[in-house]
């Protein structure tokens, strides 16, 4: 299983999203420390009814608690946006 798959399955999991994009931007970061010491760079936009009457904070750290382990590993960098299907539609 690639890193996006495994990001998505956690992310699906916990949060069931209604709209999921997640991009690879490793590339980008090619010669930044981070980049050659293991763990790529994500963007990552999530709709989910669970960011509902949360704050920003809030949101990243659902998003951050679905895929904890994997930072260091497998992402040295996640870039995110979480919307509410409302936020989404507007």
């Amino acid at each position: 299983m690639t890193t996006i798959e495994l990001i998505e399955q956690r992310l699906r999991e916990r949060l069931a999203p209604t709209h999921l994009e997640l991009l690879d931007d490793s590339a980008k970061h090619a010669g930044h420390r981070g980049a050659t010491s293991a763990g790529g760079h994500y963007r990552l936009v999530i709709v989910s009814d669970e960011f509902e009457g949360r704050s920003l904070i809030e949101r990243h750290r659902l998003v951050n608690e679905a895929v904890r382990d994997l930072f260091g590993p497998k992402i040295h960098a996640l870039s995110m946006r979480t919307l509410t299907p409302d936020q989404w539609e507007a």
